[in-house]
């Protein structure tokens, strides 16, 4: 990690020549000037791309700034969008547009932009479990790369974020319970870097994204590695986080009786965490499938049932790597 720096807006534009020099690797834009402001912002980001294209840009945006010219100057650079999902409180009512978040999914799916979603929950009028379990399970359907929990990872001295509160429609227990549900996703989902294959393995399992996570949560309780236990999954390397996966998907598979589909599961989620890991952290690996790998990273793969019926047993071990186009996997 590179050390921090700050810039004020005043002398942000200026120093944005100088970052490589002083081996700025990441920068997070925090200037709500230009982040609320669709003009500024793609002035900033037209010359981010001319001064700092190498350097890795996060920005926490709202969906309603991302119109289809400022996805497009997005996608010329090395970046992530952090885009708050959230509704309205009107007349003790909480209103959520699915439609606006749909649109704006489906274009930064189009155009390949890494984005992900900060959720919260019990903090505006009208919020209840059903429908912050209805949020999540929407969110997921998109496609995000993570989905990120503020009101987890701050203290209640933090001004800037609302924290749960018991209202008629969200009780002290039910805040308890979407805490779990919502660490079990941030461990699960996001740590675990499963958005490739997460929506194919619980296919066949039909569940519910939400119901998922509640199950999970409890898994983590009796494993010692729950939001109580103390546990903390940015701590934990992605392998650890990987073994938890798959320890869960197997006892799930069981559960429904779906046992058969269990080994295309592992080999889908092992494959994927291997090639993660070597993008990642530049970690050469050797794992042994059951299937062909190239099949296993098709589309083919993303429908669980067919992939067992159709494909073929092909043993081996493979070897994964950084190749000069990106991460490659050889025959052993």
């Amino acid at each position: 990690m590179s050390d921090s720096f700050k810039f004020n807006s005043s002398n942000l534009e200026s120093s944005l020549s100088s970052f490589k020099e002083r081996g700025i690797t990441e920068f997070t834009l925090q200037d709500e000037a230009i982040l609320s402001h669709k003009g500024r912002l793609l002035h900033f980001l037209q010359l981010f791309h001319e001064k700092a294209g190498d350097v890795f840009l996060t920005l926490p945006v709202s969906a309603s700034v991302l119109d289809m010219d400022v996805c497009k100057a997005c996608a010329e650079l090395y970046c992530s969008l952090e885009i708050p999902l959230e509704g309205l409180s009107k007349g003790g009512s909480y209103l959520f547009d699915k439609k606006f978040y749909s649109r704006r999914s489906d274009m930064l799916n189009t155009l390949g932009l890494v984005f992900g979603f900060d959720m919260s929950f019990a903090s505006q009028a009208g919020d209840s479990v059903k429908a912050f379990r209805d949020r999540l399970d929407f969110a997921l359907s998109l496609y995000p790369n993570h989905i990120d929990f503020p009101q987890l990872e701050s203290s209640s001295k933090d001004s800037s974020i609302k924290m749960p509160k018991p209202s008629a429609t969200f009780s002290t227990q039910d805040i308890k319970n979407c805490r779990e549900t919502a660490f079990a996703l941030s461990t699960f989902y996001s740590y675990g870097r499963a958005v490739t294959w997460f929506l194919a393995i619980l296919a066949p399992l039909k569940m519910t994204p939400s119901k998922f996570f509640q199950d999970f949560a409890e898994w983590q309780k009796i494993n010692n590695c729950s939001l109580e236990s103390g546990w903390k999954p940015e701590n934990a390397k992605h392998s650890e986080i990987e073994k938890m996966q798959l320890a869960f998907l197997k006892f799930k598979y069981e559960e429904k009786n779906r046992r058969e589909l269990y080994e295309v599961v592992e080999n889908v989620v092992r494959l994927n965490g291997a090639m993660a890991r070597c993008y990642g952290e530049d970690e050469e690996a050797k794992i042994e499938l059951s299937y062909n790998p190239d099949e296993l990273l098709s589309g083919a793969a993303m429908d669980i049932q067919s992939f067992f019926d159709n494909a073929f047993i092909e043993n081996s071990t493979v070897r994964i790597f950084m190749g000069q186009d990106g991460v490659e996997w050889r025959y052993c």
